[in-house]
């Protein structure tokens, strides 16, 4: 039992490091200092954090964080800095918790501590990536203020029960292993959305047509949904952020043919090869909505794919997405439209 509430105490720090390192070094050592907190036998080596000169270098650098952690792309900034630093920081937080050890068990636990604190590390700053799209800067003060919540909440479950945290901490670590692949994908579209914004310019020069080829790699794909055989009106390159039946954030081509104006295709890149959707359109409405990082299509009002629809295209194609607008709701006005019987000849 007190080796696993050893565990708790090396794995809090750990997980906690990862999210701010320097606050939870302050606080444990300010609550050691103080003597809000007496240390049992077994954690007298944590007891080096309650020295003065760690107080004052771990309080001034979380002062410089409290600030950082509040700026929009700043927060971020800082973050890709401590990539390395609050992996390093949790890994020597467990080991001091975990008191005198061999060599090799100190490898071991510096290895799995720092991969817990980069795992949560990388949680919170993915979330922050996300947030930084916003053009508001109250979802990173209320992000901020949440994670050092958290924080001092989670050195006080450490504090009063060890073995609570170690259950909490390893719940955590899984949710976000889980959630593994979502955040990537979510993460490396907003790192291209970002790099395509900042290097492309501001508006990209489209032709009179939409682009009408499709790649190798989507061909077989789009054949296996075309089963009438239809010919290609445009395909054009985009990301889902909202589609029921494919994940959020994956790439694709957008499909129309020229016979049927009832439907698109998304070709979805994933795995070994490309998956083909059908979008009924009848009922749709389709718009274009600019946005900080992307041009989004939105297709509203059709019954079949459980409403609204989201596409994303690269900042600075807002003409394209526009035409493809224009295209939808031509196509879906002229097809709606009844059609005239000739008269008769007497």
């Amino acid at each position: 039992m007190d080796q696993l509430k050893l565990l708790g105490v090396a794995l809090g720090l750990a997980c906690l490091a990862g999210v701010n390192l320097y606050l939870t070094v302050f606080v444990t050592g300010l609550a050691i200092n103080q003597h809000w907190i007496v240390l049992g036998p077994e954690y007298q080596s944590l007891a080096i954090l309650a020295d003065s000169r760690v107080l004052w270098i771990s309080g001034a650098l979380y002062v410089l964080e409290f600030f950082a952690d509040k700026i929009p792309w700043v927060d971020s900034a800082w973050d890709t800095v401590h990539t390395i630093i609050r992996p390093i920081g949790g890994a020597l937080l467990a080991i001091r918790a975990l008191g005198q050890t061999t060599p090799a068990f100190d490898a071991v636990v510096a290895l799995a501590a720092g991969s817990a604190s980069l795992v949560t590390h990388s949680a919170k700053a993915s979330t922050r990536l996300v947030a930084n799209t916003s053009p508001e800067p109250f979802s990173n003060i209320g992000l901020s203020l949440l994670e050092d919540a958290a924080v001092v909440g989670g050195l006080a479950l450490i504090h009063y029960n060890p073995l609570w945290a170690l259950a909490v901490f390893v719940l955590i670590l899984s949710i976000i292993l889980y959630l593994a692949p979502k955040i990537f994908r979510a993460v490396r579209v907003k790192l291209w959305l970002i790099w395509k914004k900042l290097n492309g310019p501001a508006e990209h020069e489209a032709g009179s047509t939409l682009p009408a080829h499709l790649p190798s790699r989507y061909a077989a794909a789009f054949e296996r949904e075309n089963l009438l055989g239809e010919t290609v009106a445009w395909a054009v390159p985009c990301l889902t952020k909202k589609m029921r039946g494919v994940p959020a954030n994956t790439t694709g081509l957008l499909v129309a043919t020229q016979e049927d104006a009832n439907k698109l295709f998304f070709l979805a890149r994933g795995g070994w090869r490309a998956r083909a959707h059908t979008i009924p359109l009848a009922g749709c409405t389709a718009t274009r909505e600019p946005k900080f990082l992307s041009e989004n299509l939105i297709l509203d009002g059709g019954s079949a794919r459980g409403g609204e629809l989201v596409f994303l295209f690269e900042r600075g194609q807002g003409e394209r997405v526009q035409r493809i607008v224009d295209f939808i709701n031509g196509r879906l006005v002229t097809a709606a439209q009844p059609s005239v019987p000739a008269e008769s000849v007497a």
